[in-house]
């Protein structure tokens, strides 16, 4: 039984490509982050060799070595020092170059492929388009646009979509025995991404952390022009700046649905009471153009323009 929270429709072709002996030697499993991308790929990795009647039945002997990653036919690339290199390629190839030791297929899940640079992508290219006998190649990105388009072309592209609210509020109670209300919560604020919402059930810090970033919003809001500033240096510092500037999209997305009177589409429902009393102080116009803000950031800080001018511009454009 494939353990995955949503994406039936890919769940449904792999398992008719497996039943039908009609497999892919390349896929390319494209998303956000934690939309469930690299627990599809262990699924996959695991049905493949899975001796039980039902692949992959996550019992047998094979099922529960890939999902421990120690089966000898499961090979699992990940980027070192934030980049996919050339040596990794290169002793992958060696590595799948020798026949399965016990299943039928070797298997090899490569993470963030987005993340490879230019040698990197050329040698799996090679790979590619000479795939060794008995190789199953999974690859793993954001978005295929990122990739060298003979890449995409050489792989069957699983382009997996936020997993819908319900989806995910169910699997929490059901799964993970979260209560109701938290369930209902982590479902709102993870926009389809399941991995993060069983990643903030476990772990309380992930909630406590948000909850500070939208304090320091809320602050800023009130903050004179002095303290704009410092907060622009203080933050400008953060590792994690562009998560807490998409954090703070959906604060005043939510300001515009409220406004909107649109409170069903609101995503930080902890927040009511804020959103209304910033939503009497924001009209959605004003809400409109905070979140464009927002978004320019962003778009300035993959383009290498100072994180703390960029932040200073952001913020005292808020009035």
């Amino acid at each position: 039984m494939w353990r995955i929270i949503g994406h039936n429709w890919a769940v449904d072709l792999l398992q008719r490509a497996i039943q039908n002996e009609r497999v892919a030697h390349a896929y390319l499993i494209t998303g956000p982050a934690n939309v469930g991308k690299t627990s599809l790929a262990i699924e996959l990795a695991a049905a493949l060799n899975c001796t039980g009647d039902a692949p992959p039945c996550g019992s047998c002997k094979s099922c529960t070595k890939v999902a421990r990653a120690t089966h000898p036919d499961l090979v699992i690339v990940e980027p070192e020092d934030g980049h996919l290199k050339i040596d990794q390629m290169r002793d992958l190839q060696r590595e799948l170059s020798l026949s399965p030791y016990e299943g039928r297929w070797r298997v090899c899940i490569i993470t963030d492929f987005q993340t490879a640079t230019a040698q990197a992508a050329n040698a799996m290219l090679k790979t590619l388009e000479e795939p060794p006998a008995r190789v199953i190649l999974i690859l793993i990105a954001t978005d295929s646009s990122s990739l060298l388009p003979t890449i995409v072309s050489r792989c069957q592209v699983l382009p997996l979509r936020a997993v819908p609210t319900e989806q995910i509020e169910q699997a929490l109670t059901e799964r993970w025995s979260v209560q109701a209300e938290s369930a209902r919560v982590l479902a709102r604020l993870s926009a389809g991404r399941i991995g993060w919402a069983i990643l903030a059930a476990k772990d309380a810090a992930i909630m406590e952390q948000r909850r500070q970033d939208l304090e320091t919003l809320r602050d800023l809001l009130r903050q004179s022009t002095a303290g704009r500033l410092e907060a622009a240096e203080n933050l400008s510092k953060r590792e994690d700046l562009t998560e807490v500037l998409r954090l703070w999209q959906t604060w005043w997305r939510d300001v515009m649905f409220v406004g909107l009177e649109c409170e069903e589409l609101v995503v930080n429902v902890d927040y009511m009471d804020a959103l209304r009393e910033q939503a009497s102080r924001y009209n959605w116009t004003q809400a409109e153009q905070a979140l464009g803000g927002v978004q320019d950031t962003l778009q300035q800080l993959t383009e290498n323009v100072n994180p703390r001018l960029s932040l200073e511009v952001l913020f005292l454009g808020w009035h």
